[in-house]
């Protein structure tokens, strides 16, 4: 699946790139914030310091929130908000966007390349397996399947619950993820389930690192929901 079409638009925030279609825009995408009114703040929302000639106000490009410019320094790239260039941010706020710049350079890619797993459902009160290359869609909107019989798609904003699944520990007793289940509804609003299982015969190390990927994007999707993302689960 193709990125959409984007065009160049300039906010009182700054440059942005934003898709040519609102409905076909990237899940891990966030609006950008509508700014406190100058005459709603007399002082810094961090350090309290009033604001006057000396002391001006700076807005966070990404709350929206008023601070001084000691306050609101930080310049630092923001993806999530599609801005061309770094912009300004608040102290918490790009500790935050950090985290999320993260996800964007290192696990984003692993995503799309994919990875091949045996993938186990119901189809009409049986259990299927077929092996399939599940991938993330280059629009970043769907997880696609490669090989399976008659597996569609999976729309990210319809993921209800994800489940990790484990298998044992490794000598240091860190837990090891073997696959991943996911909850989801489908186009005509069921319920779906599907788990994904790293096959035996092969390298598991890119499945390990494709379930490593998912789980960064399933919590940074979650957290703008304000829901649990992720339950360790044992076969």
């Amino acid at each position: 699946m193709a990125a959409p079409g984007k065009m160049l638009v300039r906010s009182k925030s700054g440059l942005r790139t934003v898709s040519l279609e609102e409905d076909v825009s990237s899940p891990f995408l966030l609006d950008e914030p509508p700014w406190i009114p100058d005459n709603e703040c007399s002082s810094c929302i961090q350090c309290q310091k009033k604001f006057d000639w000396s002391c001006r106000r700076h807005h966070c490009r990404r709350c929206g929130r008023i601070f001084c410019s000691s306050c609101c320094d930080n310049s630092a790239p923001l993806p999530r908000m599609s801005f061309v260039d770094p912009v300004r941010q608040c102290a918490d706020c790009v500790l935050k966007t950090k985290r999320e710049n993260d996800f964007f350079e290192k696990y984003v890619k692993t995503l799309i390349n994919g990875a091949t797993f045996h993938v186990k459902r119901m189809v009409n009160n049986q259990e299927t397996l077929d092996v399939s290359v599940c991938k993330m869609s280059a629009d970043q909107r769907y997880i696609t399947f490669e090989g399976g019989n008659g597996l569609e798609p999976i729309n990210l904003t319809r993921l209800e619950g994800v489940q990790i699944i484990t298998s044992g520990a490794d000598a240091q007793g860190n837990t090891v993820a073997s696959g991943i289940s996911l909850k989801f509804s489908n186009r005509q609003g069921d319920l779906q389930k599907l788990q994904l299982s790293a096959p035996e015969t092969t390298n598991k190390r890119p499945c390990l690192l494709w379930i490593a990927a998912m789980q960064k994007a399933v919590k940074l999707l979650y957290e703008t929901r304000g829901v649990s993302a992720t339950t360790p689960v044992t076969p």
